[in-house]
């Protein structure tokens, strides 16, 4: 059934190309706002989704506590990774399934970046303070009141207003980012039923769970912490990464490529400099990923839908990392 959903995850990301290179990377220069609307829309419809899941006894919430050094850090650190690398924990599996070479690259500076944060996890975990606690629209309105469902509408319908008023002001037809966004928070509200997963989507967990199992480091404390998580992503990704190859065979534009069109317009079409910056890109993603304690899907989209205090504060940093490291890194 994991497999299904990553399936079905990677599917809808395909459908309005929210896992291209291109498509990201233009979101990091103001150029392509696909997943900008698509994460808000899919936020809108999930707060009102989930949150009347459990308000039924059908969920119950998975919110991130707010480490906010950690937060706001990696927030940063990821939003540069992502400019970079030009795909998110999520989609540059799909990406890799569909023939991405810089994808797989990525892939392995992901898994590197694991297990640097795993080694140094012991000397900085004190650092990622202060842990302000699970903050959310639930625990600072008291939840079950009528002064929260309000809010929560409030708030769903806000998100929806803004991936629209986003989508007027950049005057494009493309539509494929509403289906995209409603799929993925139909996605996340089946998972989040207690007679299902009973938990949230997530990706990021798998690298270093992954480069920890492949290198044997299987004592250390954050290892044991991730097993549960970290292999429901695995296969989870897994499924993903069978999306990307079916559906590009399917559609017929499978294709093995290193330099997507994007890069070759900012950087030129030097090989060694795509891998390197992958790699790197790849590194700093997951080491973000991890500091924060989750990544886009995970932490922007999942919790978001639950008003996390943590996860908006993290999506602000990351947009402010992803634009910044646009402006700099892909000057002409």
């Amino acid at each position: 059934m994991i497999l299904l959903y990553g399936f079905i995850f990677g599917a809808l990301l395909q459908s309005a190309k929210l896992n291209k290179f291109d498509t990201i990377s233009g979101m990091a220069l103001l150029e392509n706002y696909k997943v900008a609307k698509a994460i808000a829309f899919a936020i809108g419809v999930g707060i009102i989704l989930i949150n009347l899941e459990i308000n039924f006894n059908l969920a119950s919430y998975h919110v991130k506590p707010l480490l906010l050094t950690g937060v706001i850090l990696g927030g940063l650190i990821f939003g540069a990774g992502m400019a970079i690398l030009g795909y998110c924990p999520g989609t540059m599996i799909v990406s890799l399934g569909e023939g991405s070479i810089d994808a797989g690259i990525g892939l392995i500076g992901g898994l590197l970046g694991g297990l640097f944060y795993t080694a140094i996890l012991p000397n900085i975990s004190s650092l990622t303070g202060p842990d302000l606690g699970v903050i959310s629209l639930n625990s600072l309105t008291g939840g079950n009141t009528l002064v929260f469902y309000f809010l929560v509408l409030v708030f769903g319908a806000l998100f929806i207003g803004i991936s629209f008023w986003i989508h007027k002001l950049e005057k494009v037809s493309d539509r494929t980012w509403i289906w995209a966004g409603l799929g993925l928070a139909i996605l996340n509200a089946i998972l989040f039923l207690t007679c299902g997963m009973d938990r949230q989507l997530g990706a990021s967990t798998a690298y270093p769970y992954l480069a920890n199992l492949i290198t044997g480091n299987t004592q250390s404390e954050y290892f044991t912490k991730s097993v549960k998580s970290g292999s429901w992503e695995v296969i989870f990704l897994a499924g993903s990464f069978i999306s990307g190859i079916a559906i590009s065979l399917l559609r017929k534009d499978f294709k093995i490529k290193l330099i997507a069109d994007n890069w070759s317009k900012y950087k030129g079409d030097n090989k060694t400099k795509r891998i390197i910056w992958a790699l790197v890109g790849g590194f700093i993603l997951i080491f973000g990923a991890r500091l924060a304690g989750g990544c886009t899907s995970g932490h922007i989209i999942s919790g978001g839908m639950q008003l996390a205090a943590s996860s908006l504060l993290f999506a602000v940093f990351v947009f402010i990392g992803l634009l910044l490291t646009g402006h700099f890194f892909y000057k002409k």
